[in-house]
Order: structure tokens, then C-alpha cells, then sequence
């Protein structure tokens, strides 16, 4: 699907940006953090949170971090939703997009564990659709693309370290182009047809972030027998206590969700409708989930406990510790250049410096600008949701928002201000 029409699913409704929506009035109050879930001075946090939301950065914000016997912060600023007025809570409904991928990454690990994934076979042996990988190698004198048979299959260890060949065309301009040529849906639509996309280079030659994660949910569903939305709510959201995580979003949880925004050239915010398709022809475990801060902190927690969380034991401690190694050996994780502004400027958590790639998560190698360890794992979902979790100093966190277009200047500052504000109430 390309840019255009695009936005006109999503002017209906159902992905993006509604262009005629009126602007928001910016809130000029926010709710205090909640000093019951606090351990230490994070006054500077509730100034750098309230500013944001008198200034416009967001209408509303929800920052949550913790350590592995309990919450260290939680605090809610500023409106879920700006038409009614609701305040931010540890319950509000925020789209996850691609902080979905580690939940399905956690259900692939939990496949392994017990035998029934092997993450060196083929992946055909599971999907025989992936049989035979076509490669993009450019278009012809008429613009048709011209493909190659891969010259290597593809394992399931490719695609859960996006090493498998697979991209997003958000920042792939071949794949945009692929789109606008074929017609062939974008992943976001929910479409199995997304999934004819071809590879842009043979399974193993580089890092690049694409669908790959999307094909590791059909897996997990071929090898269970069970679709994503009813193997995560009994393998992982209901031992977690995840009681507001999904796909398929009910009343209650819709009646919370926090309202999404654009960001106008002048810096502004602008309301728009949106949902992830609620009749999909398949769970996008690439990107698709709901979740609230609350429940995310849960799944969090239970990572940096090594696999348990108030005692439920959801993965084995050497299965987590193998999710945050580097799984890419010598490969390095690449800056994602955009291919479509709209949606989301350039992205590098930490320009000139190598990072690696887990299951399935981005791995600093050298300590963070604001705090975190060397080893920290992290990532982010396109709606600007961010996360990182520092095995060595015991703490994860994370912020959430929900506008566009990705990776937003003025939310990525915000983000390493509430950590550095974190580490420096630790310390």
C-alpha cells in the first residue's frame, strides 16, 4: 500500500492520520505521580513531565520504571483524551505497535524451550510458504521489479534477529516502490497479502528491521495451534496479570484508550482517530497489541527478574539472559533511514556507536547518554512508546505516548530526561 492510500485507510478510521481533524488545546495541568509507588526524589521527573505537557510536547504521558522486587516510579501527566477530558492513568489504553514484538518474541522463546522450535532450522520446516525466498535486485526499464531466488534459506534465527532479509517500507524506499508498483498491502494493514513482499537481501547479510517478527507469530501459531491472540492470553498476559493486552480490544479497554496525535509542521498537535483492525486476516505479532503501562510494567518486570514475576515463572532464566546476548555476531544493527516522513523520521538510538540485536530487542554495547548500562536492552513501538531494561543496575522504564510521525525530537528528549532523572534518584 503506499503513502497515499494509506492515509486514507487511516482517515477512515482504521491506521493514521485524519488530515481535517481540529487541533488540540494544550492541558496546562497534569496529575502528580503516584508517591505510593515511589522510592526516592523524582521531583525533577514531575517538572520535566509537567513542562512537556504545558509546552505541547504531549497531550499526555505515562511514565513507569521499576526495579525487581517493586515499582520505583509511576507517574501520570496530562490527558488520555482530549476531547473528554480524561486524565492520564496506569490503565490507559495505549497501541503498542512494535513493542508487540516482544511478546511474540516470548512466545517463540517459550516454544524453544520446550523442543519444538529449533531456532537453526529453516524456517520452511515450520511455514512452507518460505520455501523459496525471492530477493528485490532493483526494477527494469519499465519499473517492474526484478527478483532472484535467495541464495541461502531462511532460519528461524533470522527472523527473530531481523537478519532474514524481510523490511518495512516505511524505511525501505525499494519496498515503498515495490508497494506502489504491485499494490501489495502494507504489513500495517493487517492483510495476509503483506506478506508476498519480497526479501531485500539474502537471509544473514546484514541487520535490517522489517517483518520478520510478523512471520515469527504465524510460526508461533503453526507449531500451537492456537492463534496470537488466545496463545499470549494464556501463555503470557494471564500468568502476568495482564489483564488489559491484546489485539482484539474490547469496550472497557476502548473506553481508555489514550487519543492519538499528529505533529503539525508548527510544532503543534493535532487529534486523529485510530485503530489497529479489529477484523484482521492475521494478528500482527510484529505490531498489533494493546497494552497499558501497568500491564507492560508486569511483562517488564518479569524479564528483568529472569523469566518470573510474583512468582509465576513465564520463561527460564537462561532463555531471557539469551534474548538480551547478541544474537547477530559480527553484524551491527543500522540506522533506519525514512522512507516516509510522515510516519517516522530517521532512527538511531545510538548514532556512531555499534549495537547489537537479542530476541528480539536492541543491545547497547557501551553505557548509555543517560544512565543505562552497558548490555541494556531496549526498543520502541511507532506511536513514540519507548523501553529499555538494564540488567546490570536491575531497573527498567518506560514512556508512553501515542502520535506520530515516529521518533518525534521533542519525546525522545523528554524519554532521556525521565531516565537520567531515574539513575540520578538511584544513585
Amino acid at each position: 500500500m503506499n503513502a497515499i492510500s494509506r492515509r486514507s485507510l487511516l482517515a477512515r478510521g482504521g491506521l493514521l492520520l485524519a488530515a481535517g481533524a481540529a487541533a488540540v488545546n494544550t492541558p496546562v495541568h497534569a496529575l502528580a505521580a503516584n508517591p505510593q509507588a515511589r522510592s526516592g526524589n523524582f521531583k525533577s521527573i514531575d517538572m520535566a513531565m509537567e513542562e512537556a505537557v504545558r509546552d505541547g510536547t504531549v497531550a499526555g504521558v505515562v511514565a513507569t520504571a521499576a526495579g525487581p522486587d517493586s515499582m520505583i516510579y509511576e507517574g501520570t501527566f496530562g490527558k488520555a483524551n482530549t476531547v473528554t477530558g480524561a486524565m492520564m492513568r496506569p490503565d490507559t489504553v495505549f497501541w503498542l505497535l512494535s513493542m508487540t514484538k516482544a511478546f511474540t518474541a516470548t512466545a517463540c522463546m517459550q516454544l524453544i524451550e520446550q523442543g519444538r522450535i529449533d531456532p537453526e532450522d529453516d524456517a520452511a520446516k515450520y511455514l512452507p510458504e518460505l520455501a523459496n525466498p525471492m530477493v528485490l535486485e532493483g526494477f527494469d526499464g519499465d519499473g517492474q521489479p526484478r527478483l532472484r531466488p535467495a541464495k541461502r534459506a531462511i532460519k528461524v534465527r533470522h527472523l527473530l534477529t531481523h537478519t532474514s532479509g524481510y523490511t518495512y517500507s516505511i524505511w525501505s524506499d525499494a519496498l515503498t516502490r515495490y508497494e506502489n508498483v504491485t499494490g501489495m498491502p502494507d504489513i500495517a494493514t493487517c492483510k495476509n497479502g503483506a506478506f508476498l513482499a519480497p526479501l531485500e537481501f539474502d537471509p544473514g547479510e546484514r541487520w535490517q528491521y522489517g517483518i520478520s517478527m510478523d512471520w515469527v507469530g504465524k510460526l508461533v501459531e503453526a507449531v500451537s495451534d492456537q492463534s496470537l491472540e488466545v496463545y499470549f492470553r494464556e501463555n503470557i498476559f494471564a500468568p502476568l496479570g495482564m489483564t488489559d493486552s491484546g489485539f482484539l480490544i474490547g469496550s472497557t479497554q476502548k473506553a481508555r484508550v489514550a487519543t492519538f496525535h499528529n505533529r503539525r509542521e508548527d510544532g503543534g498537535l493535532t487529534p486523529a482517530p485510530f485503530e489497529m483492525p479489529q477484523r484482521p486476516e492475521f494478528f500482527m505479532g510484529g505490531g498489533g497489541g494493546f497494552s497499558t503501562p501497568r500491564d507492560y510494567m508486569a511483562f517488564l518486570r518479569m524479564l528483568l527478574n529472569g523469566g518470573t514475576h510474583k512468582g509465576v515463572r513465564v520463561l527460564k532464566p537462561e532463555t531471557v539472559a539469551s534474548m538480551m546476548r547478541n544474537q547477530i555476531g559480527d553484524l551491527d544493527v543500522q540506522a533506519m533511514r525514512t522512507a516516509q516522513p510522515a510516519y517516522s523520521q530517521s532512527f538511531d538510538q545510538f548514532p556512531g556507536e555499534p549495537h547489537k540485536w537479542g530476541y528480539s530487542f536492541d543491545i547497547n554495547t557501551l553505557p548509555g547518554p543517560n544512565g543505562r548500562s552497558a548490555g541494556s536492552i531496549s526498543w520502541a513501538g511507532l506511536l513514540n512508546c519507548y523501553f529499555w531494561l538494564d540488567p546490570v543496575r536491575k531497573v527498567t522504564g518506560a514512556i508512553f505516548t501515542q502520535l506520530l510521525p515516529f521518533y518525534d525530537q521533542k519525546v525522545v528528549k523528554l524519554y532521556g530526561t525521565f531516565e537520567r532523572g531515574l539513575y540520578d534518584s538511584l544513585a
